[in-house]
């Protein structure tokens, strides 16, 4: 089976990111002091390019319960997202979520090629997803200019399983979001490419570092 760097990509994102990237971003982000105990998700792009920017968005995990639910936009209504098929990449995500959720931790996928590196494992509670994307930029690896593109994700299962708690083809964004106010100091995601540097992460502070 050749498995797509897009694909992969997508479906891990669509796992991890649903919760995060679905906040109308810049316009919610806080800097007031908050108090002790609440969660906040920061997310950090920093471009490559000369001169180029840096964009960080802070936004309280309760600010984007409330607010997510009155948004109808495009797939996203009732703090729900509508997926087009439960079938991405000819994969079933969620009887692939009940294969892991029942099972003990293990490294479950492992694939090698010329153009990707992936691996999918679940450990104490959280489902990893790193993949190497060898394929960006120029089709040279030995020239300077080409950078391979990394991907870490780093998922409580809790998160996960509140993600598809919804009803068919739909992620329930509000239950993940809740589900992940209670964990601490969390690491969600990070990207490295030749263009950006991506963080995404949730701790109870109301800046980013």
């Amino acid at each position: 089976m050749r498995l797509s760097s897009r694909g992969i990509l997508r479906t891990a994102f669509t796992v991890a990111l649903a919760s995060v990237t679905l906040v109308p971003a810049p316009s919610l982000a806080q800097n007031a002091s908050a108090p002790t105990g609440d969660q906040w998700i920061h997310v950090r792009v920093e471009s490559k390019d000369d001169g180029g920017e840096t964009v960080r968005v802070n936004v309280p995990v309760e600010m984007a319960e409330k607010i997510l639910p009155v948004i109808n936009h495009q797939n996203l209504h009732n703090g729900k997202v509508h997926i087009d098929s439960a079938h991405m990449e000819d994969v079933d995500l969620r009887a692939l979520l009940d294969a892991v959720r029942s099972s003990k931790d293990g490294e479950y996928v492992t694939v090698q090629s010329k153009e990707n590196d992936v691996r999918v494992a679940k450990s104490g509670g959280y489902l990893l997803i790193h993949v190497t994307d060898k394929s960006q930029g120029t089709t040279n690896s030995k020239s300077k200019n080409h950078q391979e593109s990394k991907v870490e994700i780093k998922v409580p299962m809790k998160v996960v399983e509140a993600l598809f708690s919804a009803g068919k083809d739909e992620l329930d964004v509000v239950a993940a979001l809740r589900a992940l106010s209670t964990f601490g100091d969390t690491e969600l995601v990070s990207v490295k490419d030749s263009e950006n540097t991506v963080r995404v992460w949730i701790d109870s502070k109301n800046i980013a570092d």
